[in-house]
Protein backbone atom coordinates (compact mmCIF):
# COMPACT_ATOMS: atom_id res chain seq x y z
CA UNK A 1 0.00 0.00 0.00
CA UNK A 2 1.24 3.49 -0.95
CA UNK A 3 0.11 6.31 0.91
CA UNK A 4 1.32 10.03 0.37
CA UNK A 5 0.26 12.72 3.34
CA UNK A 6 1.62 16.17 4.74
CA UNK A 7 5.22 15.40 6.35
CA UNK A 8 4.84 16.26 10.78
CA UNK A 9 7.42 17.19 13.19
CA UNK A 10 8.19 13.60 14.11
CA UNK A 11 8.98 12.96 10.14
CA UNK A 12 11.74 15.10 10.04
CA UNK A 13 14.94 13.05 10.74
CA UNK A 14 13.85 10.30 8.56
CA UNK A 15 13.13 12.86 5.29
CA UNK A 16 16.42 14.83 6.17
CA UNK A 17 18.36 11.31 5.78
CA UNK A 18 16.42 9.67 3.19
CA UNK A 19 17.72 13.19 1.15
CA UNK A 20 20.98 12.15 1.76
CA UNK A 21 20.88 9.19 0.77
CA UNK A 22 19.30 10.22 -2.74
CA UNK A 23 21.31 13.03 -3.21
CA UNK A 24 24.65 11.46 -2.07
CA UNK A 25 27.48 11.58 -5.30
CA UNK A 26 24.64 12.14 -7.90
CA UNK A 27 25.25 16.22 -8.53
CA UNK A 28 28.89 17.08 -6.84
CA UNK A 29 30.65 14.66 -4.48
CA UNK A 30 28.99 14.32 -1.37
CA UNK A 31 25.68 16.82 -1.30
CA UNK A 32 23.76 18.89 0.60
CA UNK A 33 20.00 18.54 0.37
CA UNK A 34 19.92 17.26 3.60
CA UNK A 35 20.73 20.53 5.17
CA UNK A 36 18.61 22.06 2.62
CA UNK A 37 15.74 20.30 4.07
CA UNK A 38 16.16 20.50 7.38
CA UNK A 39 16.62 24.61 6.85
CA UNK A 40 13.57 25.29 4.39
CA UNK A 41 11.10 24.10 6.83
CA UNK A 42 12.31 27.71 8.68
CA UNK A 43 12.01 29.94 5.58
CA UNK A 44 9.25 32.31 4.89
CA UNK A 45 8.45 31.01 1.16
CA UNK A 46 7.98 27.22 2.66
CA UNK A 47 4.40 25.89 2.27
CA UNK A 48 4.15 23.64 5.00
CA UNK A 49 0.93 22.65 3.07
CA UNK A 50 2.69 21.20 -0.06
CA UNK A 51 5.32 19.18 2.23
CA UNK A 52 4.60 15.54 1.50
CA UNK A 53 6.16 12.51 2.28
CA UNK A 54 5.53 9.13 0.45
CA UNK A 55 5.58 5.82 2.50
CA UNK A 56 5.72 2.31 1.15
CA UNK A 57 6.13 -1.66 2.64
CA UNK A 58 5.16 0.43 5.71
CA UNK A 59 8.20 3.51 6.08
CA UNK A 60 8.38 7.12 4.21
CA UNK A 61 11.03 6.30 1.40
CA UNK A 62 10.21 9.64 -0.71
CA UNK A 63 9.42 13.34 0.19
CA UNK A 64 9.37 16.69 -2.04
CA UNK A 65 8.79 20.06 -0.46
CA UNK A 66 8.15 23.79 -1.69
CA UNK A 67 8.62 27.20 -1.80
CA UNK A 68 6.98 30.22 -3.07
CA UNK A 69 9.39 32.37 -5.70
CA UNK A 70 8.55 35.11 -8.26
CA UNK A 71 8.03 36.04 -11.66
CA UNK A 72 8.26 39.75 -12.75
CA UNK A 73 7.22 40.49 -16.04
CA UNK A 74 8.06 43.76 -17.94
CA UNK A 75 6.01 46.10 -16.70
CA UNK A 76 7.07 44.82 -12.92
CA UNK A 77 4.13 43.23 -12.17
CA UNK A 78 4.69 40.36 -9.55
CA UNK A 79 3.26 37.40 -9.90
CA UNK A 80 4.20 34.11 -7.26
CA UNK A 81 4.71 30.81 -8.59
CA UNK A 82 5.76 27.57 -6.87
CA UNK A 83 9.06 26.07 -6.99
CA UNK A 84 10.09 22.68 -5.69
CA UNK A 85 12.70 20.52 -4.10
CA UNK A 86 14.32 18.56 -2.55
CA UNK A 87 12.32 16.28 -4.42
CA UNK A 88 13.85 12.91 -3.02
CA UNK A 89 12.98 9.12 -3.25
CA UNK A 90 15.32 6.54 -1.50
CA UNK A 91 17.84 4.81 -4.26
CA UNK A 92 16.73 0.97 -3.61
CA UNK A 93 12.84 2.78 -4.71
CA UNK A 94 13.75 5.48 -7.74
CA UNK A 95 12.97 4.63 -11.13
CA UNK A 96 9.49 3.05 -9.86
CA UNK A 97 7.38 5.73 -10.02
CA UNK A 98 7.14 6.73 -6.48
CA UNK A 99 8.86 10.00 -7.55
CA UNK A 100 5.89 10.84 -9.98
CA UNK A 101 3.48 10.13 -8.05
CA UNK A 102 4.78 13.20 -5.41
CA UNK A 103 4.43 15.35 -8.64
CA UNK A 104 1.24 14.70 -9.67
CA UNK A 105 -0.06 14.65 -5.89
CA UNK A 106 1.11 17.96 -5.02
CA UNK A 107 -0.02 19.66 -8.69
CA UNK A 108 -3.54 18.34 -7.60
CA UNK A 109 -2.85 20.27 -4.04
CA UNK A 110 -1.11 23.51 -5.68
CA UNK A 111 -3.96 23.97 -7.94
CA UNK A 112 -6.31 23.86 -5.01
CA UNK A 113 -4.53 26.65 -3.31
CA UNK A 114 -4.89 28.78 -6.31
CA UNK A 115 -1.18 28.41 -7.68
CA UNK A 116 -0.94 28.82 -11.36
CA UNK A 117 2.52 27.85 -12.44
CA UNK A 118 5.83 25.86 -11.37
CA UNK A 119 9.25 27.05 -11.87
CA UNK A 120 12.53 24.70 -11.01
CA UNK A 121 15.90 24.22 -11.73
CA UNK A 122 16.31 20.65 -12.81
CA UNK A 123 17.29 17.67 -15.37
CA UNK A 124 14.64 18.22 -18.33
CA UNK A 125 15.26 14.12 -18.82
CA UNK A 126 13.47 14.00 -15.13
CA UNK A 127 10.76 16.15 -15.70
CA UNK A 128 9.49 16.70 -19.50
CA UNK A 129 7.37 13.50 -18.60
CA UNK A 130 4.99 15.29 -16.33
CA UNK A 131 4.33 18.41 -18.19
CA UNK A 132 7.48 20.81 -17.75
CA UNK A 133 9.05 22.42 -20.65
CA UNK A 134 12.55 24.84 -21.04
CA UNK A 135 11.52 28.21 -19.61
CA UNK A 136 12.34 29.60 -23.56
CA UNK A 137 8.44 28.62 -24.10
CA UNK A 138 7.18 30.67 -21.68
CA UNK A 139 9.31 33.87 -22.30
CA UNK A 140 10.82 32.86 -18.83
CA UNK A 141 14.36 33.89 -18.54
CA UNK A 142 17.02 34.94 -15.93
CA UNK A 143 18.01 38.60 -14.99
CA UNK A 144 19.66 39.42 -18.53
CA UNK A 145 17.95 37.20 -20.46
CA UNK A 146 19.35 34.39 -19.98
CA UNK A 147 17.95 31.06 -20.67
CA UNK A 148 18.90 28.09 -18.61
CA UNK A 149 18.89 24.84 -20.34
CA UNK A 150 17.97 23.45 -17.01
CA UNK A 151 15.40 25.94 -15.96
CA UNK A 152 11.93 24.22 -16.53
CA UNK A 153 8.08 25.64 -16.42
CA UNK A 154 5.06 23.74 -15.72
CA UNK A 155 1.65 25.93 -16.11
CA UNK A 156 -1.06 24.92 -14.05
CA UNK A 157 -3.61 26.66 -15.17
CA UNK A 158 -3.24 27.19 -19.26
CA UNK A 159 -2.90 30.40 -20.29
CA UNK A 160 -1.64 31.64 -16.88
CA UNK A 161 1.90 33.17 -18.02
CA UNK A 162 -0.18 34.47 -21.10
CA UNK A 163 2.15 35.38 -23.53
CA UNK A 164 4.67 37.79 -21.43
CA UNK A 165 8.26 38.25 -20.58
CA UNK A 166 9.04 37.19 -17.22
CA UNK A 167 12.17 37.69 -14.98
CA UNK A 168 12.78 34.45 -12.52
CA UNK A 169 13.54 34.99 -9.20
CA UNK A 170 14.03 32.05 -6.71
CA UNK A 171 13.57 32.28 -3.08
CA UNK A 172 16.59 33.03 -0.60
CA UNK A 173 15.28 29.72 1.31
CA UNK A 174 17.38 28.31 -1.68
CA UNK A 175 20.43 30.23 -0.25
CA UNK A 176 22.91 27.45 1.85
CA UNK A 177 25.55 28.07 4.00
CA UNK A 178 28.59 25.13 2.83
CA UNK A 179 30.05 25.84 6.04
CA UNK A 180 26.96 25.09 7.71
CA UNK A 181 25.67 22.32 5.73
CA UNK A 182 29.11 20.37 6.56
CA UNK A 183 28.74 20.68 9.90
CA UNK A 184 25.11 19.48 10.25
CA UNK A 185 26.14 16.34 8.14
CA UNK A 186 28.65 15.18 10.79
CA UNK A 187 25.61 14.19 12.65
CA UNK A 188 24.66 11.79 10.00
CA UNK A 189 25.78 8.49 8.66
CA UNK A 190 29.35 9.34 6.58
CA UNK A 191 29.32 8.08 3.52
CA UNK A 192 32.31 8.15 0.78
CA UNK A 193 31.86 11.12 -1.29
CA UNK A 194 33.13 9.84 -4.80
CA UNK A 195 32.35 10.43 -8.18
CA UNK A 196 29.67 9.44 -10.39
CA UNK A 197 28.85 10.20 -14.59
CA UNK A 198 25.61 11.91 -13.04
CA UNK A 199 28.03 14.70 -11.86
CA UNK A 200 29.40 15.84 -15.41
CA UNK A 201 25.96 15.66 -17.03
CA UNK A 202 25.20 18.16 -14.00
CA UNK A 203 27.74 20.17 -14.66
CA UNK A 204 27.11 20.19 -18.55
CA UNK A 205 23.18 21.11 -18.14
CA UNK A 206 24.06 23.82 -15.12
CA UNK A 207 26.82 25.16 -17.72
CA UNK A 208 24.26 25.35 -20.74
CA UNK A 209 21.40 27.57 -22.29
CA UNK A 210 19.58 28.46 -24.91
CA UNK A 211 20.13 30.91 -27.70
Amino acid sequence: MTLIRNELPSDYRTVEELTKRAFWNVNFPGCNEHYLAHILRTQADFLPELDFVIEADSKIIGNIMYVRSKLIDENGMVKTVLTFGPLSVLPEYQRKGYGKMLLEHSFVKARELGYEAIVIFGNPENYISSGFRNCKKYNVSLDGGIYPVPLLVKELKEGALDGKRWVYKESSAYEIDEKAAEDFDKSFPQMEKAYRPSQELFYIYSNSKMN
